[in-house]
């Protein structure tokens, strides 16, 4: 029964996110791994606030808001090269999250 890989990268960095997803897809590429995406979700603000004291009853700053960039990827079967991409070291700014599902065949 083959395997499912669902790799979800997200950073604020979308520059190194392009980066690293370009990588893996050339990657999938050279060795002839089916690889669907990746596909691009849509973009998330977050918003922080800012305190100026630790107390509750402290003032606040401005909020800080940055966004987030998430790609995923989804490889069938390949479970070598999966395994390989996701123990790989990526840079700080990037997290990665890796969901595995086994496919059953019908019948």
């Amino acid at each position: 029964m083959p395997f499912v890989t669902r790799l979800t990268l997200q950073s604020g960095d979308r520059e190194t996110l392009e980066r690293v997803v370009t990588d893996i897809k050339e990657r999938a590429e050279r060795k002839g791994v089916e690889l669907r995406g990746p596909n691009p979700e849509p973009q998330r603000d977050v918003t922080v606030p800012q305190y100026d004291r630790l107390d509750p009853d402290g003032g606040r700053f401005e909020s800080w808001t940055y966004a987030v960039y998430v790609r995923s990827i989804v490889i069938v079967g390949h479970d070598d090269f999966a395994r390989d991409v996701a123990g790989d070291d990526y840079p700080s700014s990037i997290h990665l999250t890796v969901d595995v599902e086994q496919v059953n065949n019908p019948g």
